[in-house]
């Protein structure tokens, strides 16, 4: 139920694509579960909601923000504001793909736009072809990333 009402929120947010809410801090609203004994749980509403773009091959190579080369076919990203080696999990409020990207450069962000995207998360996303499209935001803490990576065969 506390996952219906979560993903029930998702498609909201501001009309605009705009950048105007790019400092928005994460807000939290305390759920209480029905279940009686468990903890309360937590959802947080989306860091931001507006137009997301990806860039590709002309960029490959250069360095970005955070001195690493970019790699086109790495799930990065560009955020003027967030922290360096922080991560995003990026929502198509389209076709409610996500992906959860790590956040290495700066830009140049178009104005009106809140990310670029390198182009294997735009393709995760299935936004390749449209260029352009509206996403949700939403910081993930690292040990919850640690617990998405698929184990490694030795």
């Amino acid at each position: 139920m506390v996952l219906l009402i979560a993903s029930s929120g998702a498609a909201q947010g501001p009309t605009s694509s705009g950048s105007a809410n790019t400092r928005n801090p994460i807000k939290t609203v305390s759920v209480k579960l029905q279940t009686g004994a468990k903890p309360k749980s937590t959802i947080t509403r989306p860091f931001q909601v507006g137009t997301a773009s990806w860039y590709g091959s002309y960029f490959e190579g250069k360095a970005t923000a955070s001195g690493e080369p970019y790699n086109m076919y790495d799930l990065t990203a560009a955020h003027p504001a967030l922290p360096l080696g922080s991560y995003v999990r990026v929502t198509n409020l389209r076709n409610r793909r996500s992906v959860v990207v790590r956040i290495n450069d700066r830009g140049p962000i178009v104005p009106g736009r809140i990310i670029d995207l390198s182009y294997s998360a735009a393709h995760a996303l299935q936004m390749n072809k449209a260029g352009l499209q509206r996403v949700r935001l939403d910081i993930v803490r690292p040990e919850v990333v640690a617990d998405l990576r698929p184990p490694v065969a030795y």
